[in-house]
C-alpha cells in the first residue's frame, strides 16, 4: 500500500484552496435569512405586534456609545418615556432559577434554541421580577409591571420589569 505524500509547498497550496473554497461557500447569502424571516420548520412563531404591549422594535432601537472603555446605551425618547411606567411586555421565558415556576427570569424577543446560549443581545432581553411565580412555558408569555430603563447596569441589562405579574396570553 502506497502512502500519499504531499510536499510542503503542495500542503500550502492545498490549504489555500480549501480555505478560499470554504470562504466562498460561507460568503454566499443564506436563502431565507435576515430580519423578519421565520423558518417554517421552526416550532415557534414570531411574536406578533399587539396593541397595549411594548414592541420589541421600540426596545431594540437603542444604540451604544463608547465611554471610558465601556459601551453605554443611548436610548431614544420613545424608550425613555417608558421608564417608571406600568407596561406589558411579551416574550419567551429564560429561567434564571430551577423549577417550573419562576419569579425572576429573562424575557427574550426570540425563543431560546440552546440551554446555554443567550438568544439576543441586551436590546432583546428584559429582566423580570414578579410578585407571584409564573409557570414556565415554551410559548410566549405576557407580563405586566413597572418598567425600568437601565443606563449603567453592572450586568449589562438595558431593561427591567419589577413588581410584575404574569397575564393570560
Amino acid at each position: 500500500m502506497r502512502c500519499l505524500y504531499v510536499r510542503p509547498l503542495g500542503r500550502v497550496v492545498l490549504a489555500w484552496v480549501l480555505a478560499w473554497g470554504s470562504a466562498a461557500v460561507l460568503a454566499q447569502p443564506v436563502i431565507g435569512s435576515g430580519p423578519g424571516y421565520h423558518d417554517p420548520r421552526s416550532p415557534f412563531k414570531p411574536l406578533q405586534e399587539r396593541d397595549g404591549i411594548v414592541s420589541w422594535s421600540v426596545l431594540s432601537a437603542v444604540t451604544t456609545k463608547a465611554e471610558k472603555n465601556r459601551l453605554l446605551p443611548s436610548f431614544p425618547a420613545q424608550v425613555l418615556a417608558l421608564d417608571k411606567q406600568k407596561v406589558k411586555v411579551q416574550g419567551f421565558m429564560m429561567p434564571l432559577e430551577p423549577g417550573d415556576k419562576q419569579s425572576h427570569f429573562l424575557l427574550s424577543s426570540v425563543p431560546t434554541s440552546c440551554s446555554f446560549c443567550v438568544p439576543a443581545g441586551p436590546e432583546g432581553l428584559v429582566e423580570v421580577r414578579t410578585k407571584q411565580p409564573v409557570r414556565y412555558s415554551l410559548e410566549p408569555v405576557v407580563v405586566e409591571g413597572v418598567f425600568a430603563v437601565l443606563h449603567d447596569d453592572p450586568f449589562g441589562m438595558f431593561y427591567r420589569v419589577v413588581d410584575g405579574q404574569g397575564l393570560k396570553r
